[in-house]
């Protein structure tokens, strides 16, 4: 079903982008980034650029100009463009509201305009769950009570897709994702405990007090639930499907920097926790415990191939050698 589609790909020069642009070359489909390159790296598409069935365009999603154009061409839609730095909300929440809310209100304001069926699928975040009482949290958890403007501007993009695939006729598939982590990654706490070690291999402070425990899918696991689930919604009727994605099982953040250390050849490293704020958290608005109900995810016939330990195992292996080369 997705072989020699047209999709565009928003944020497809970042991590996640990335690979799925080159999954869907990979599959004959003519692809065209969209991407304002604020996060987003040529290098990580450069290897796909002379593919005659890529096309990138620098475009800002917040003040599009080109956007229309671009839609009235394609009807497939990854909408992956976002700030995903959830401790940017702490000091600049505008930002979350224009990188995420504004850029996806301009996104699907193109898609209307377009006057013709496109199907959207959309990479949300367990964020939007925020506290959930329940877990592993299932997708008819509610109500949702972010608390951080990071899962709160997911959600309010959630709300738009599933309105506007409602009102003008779309089909709309959301991804709820857990961590995702892998080479290329530039954020999130393996690649932020690499660059510490890189700069002091004696001492690597932990943000919070080391007990937070979360899911970790990597990179090929989630492209994989992805492109299978896209399939499944192309050829279901309805409007807006949303699925969990993430492993079965989470690991704590002090198990993470013994697993990063000792990859980094620091199996001796010191720890210097700095003990958080509202019992243990990294920062305001982190979620300390959060693991997601795949069962839905299972039920239509897929399965990670890696759990949140493997993964985080894998990525730190593969992201220190990358960032120790640089």
């Amino acid at each position: 079903m997705l072989r020699g589609r047209s999709a565009i790909v928003t944020g497809g020069a970042g991590f996640i982008g990335s690979y799925l642009t080159e999954e869907l070359l990979s599959r004959n489909c003519k692809v065209t980034v969209v991407d304002d390159f604020s996060a987003g790296k040529m290098e990580n598409i450069e290897h796909l650029i002379r593919n005659p069935s890529l096309k990138v365009v620098r475009e800002d999603l917040r003040n599009p100009r080109q956007l229309g154009k671009i839609v009235a061409k394609h009807d497939l839609i990854f909408h992956l463009a976002a700030n995903p730095e959830v401790r940017v909300g702490q000091t600049e929440p505008k930002v979350h509201f224009e990188e995420n809310v504004l850029a996806t209100f301009n996104l699907l304001e193109a898609v209307r305009k377009a006057e013709a069926e496109k199907t959207l699928v959309f990479t949300s975040t367990s964020t939007v769950y925020g506290e959930a009482s329940v877990m592993p949290t299932p997708e008819d958890y509610g109500p949702c009570v972010p608390i951080s403007t990071y899962g709160a501007s997911k959600l309010a993009s959630e709300a738009l897709m599933t309105s506007y695939v409602h009102t003008f006729n779309h089909k709309g598939l959301i991804l709820r994702l857990a961590n995702v982590i892998g080479p290329k990654s530039n954020h999130g706490v393996i690649f932020d405990f690499i660059k510490k070690i890189v700069a002091d291999p004696h001492e690597l402070e932990i943000l919070g007090d080391g007990t937070q425990e979360k899911s970790y899918l990597y990179i090929t696991d989630l492209v994989g639930a992805m492109m299978h689930l896209t399939e499944h919604c192309l050829e279901n009727s309805g409007k807006t499907a949303i699925y969990n994605v993430g492993s079965k099982d989470k690991i704590m953040v002090k198990e993470i920097a013994k697993t990063v250390a000792a990859e980094m050849g620091c199996p001796r490293i010191r720890y210097r926790f700095t003990g958080g704020v509202d019992g243990g958290r990294g920062w305001k608005g982190d979620v300390k415990n959060m693991q997601l109900s795949i069962e839905k995810l299972l039920g239509t016939g897929w399965k990670p191939r890696f759990s949140s330990r493997q993964a985080v195992k894998l990525a730190a292996h593969e992201l220190s050698r990358e960032l120790c080369q640089h």
